[in-house]
């Protein structure tokens, strides 16, 4: 589908001090916002160093800031994003990735050609030690649009697949799905992920569309206790129910 045949789509970002790697992010973000309506939605997540400045230096029309009066931390700060954005597709970007060229068309087209609610795709992770970029690909081959659903919800489970939300976009109608996040379940893009499988509703693509940088602000999970470890699986079960009991009566 050619650019200037799309529907606009909204971009919905968190930013939490990101000064040192914001500027690369949006710049590869608006490059592919062609559309007059498409938008970028930007919480602040009461950031202390410069990232509000390099925001409005852009003085762009398509950039919506939203400024948090208090830290509410990345996934309330997602939400909060998805809330504002009004366009038929939504896309999930963290504040120091890189878009490669393409991305947005690829995954748009991905999307309709799919039929699917949710489209993750593909990555190549990098970091920078020493002005020296190495990088080193992420292969989603665990995943296969062919496994059952219930199947990767289990892997999930078990720890054995991911998810990320900077590879994500979905249609406007998942917003009534997984609008509120559940505020147990620890993070936006398992639970995303978990309604789209639950809906029977997910495409993997293969391509490689990002840039996810690795560096020593990143949000992260470290190991955790045995009984923590059980205690997230008996809070991702009773997600898991919620998406399913979600899906029956949304609508209803």
């Amino acid at each position: 589908m050619d650019s200037f045949k799309r529907k606009p789509v909204s971009v919905c970002m968190a930013v939490f001090n990101g000064e040192l790697f914001l500027k690369q992010q949006i710049d590869s973000i608006l490059f592919q916002l062609d559309h007059e309506l498409d938008e970028l939605i930007i919480v602040n997540d009461f950031s202390t160093d410069n990232s509000r400045k390099i925001i409005d230096d852009y003085h762009n029309p398509k950039i919506k800031i939203f400024e948090n009066n208090v830290n509410l931390g990345y996934k309330n700060s997602f939400q909060k994003a998805i809330e504002y954005a009004e366009n038929h597709v939504i896309f999930l970007s963290d504040q120091d990735d890189i878009w490669i060229e393409g991305r947005l068309m690829k995954i748009y087209n991905t999307l309709n050609d799919s039929g699917k609610l949710l489209v993750c795709s593909n990555f190549k992770t990098f970091s920078e030690r020493d002005n020296h970029r190495e990088r080193f690909k992420t292969k989603l081959t665990q995943y296969d649009n062919k496994v059952s659903h219930t199947r990767n919800i289990l892997r999930i489970f078990k720890g054995d697949i991911a998810y990320f939300g900077c590879t994500m976009a979905f249609k406007s109608e998942m917003k009534k799905y997984i609008l509120p996040f559940p505020h147990y379940f620890h993070a936006h893009d398992l639970w995303i992920a978990m309604v789209g499988n639950v809906k029977r509703s997910i495409f993997h693509l293969e391509d490689v569309t990002l840039l996810h940088r690795i560096h020593n602000n990143n949000t992260s999970f470290v190991k955790n206790k045995l009984y923590k470890k059980m205690f997230r699986r008996f809070l991702f079960i009773k997600g898991w129910m919620e998406a399913i009991r979600r899906n029956i009566f949304v609508n209803l």
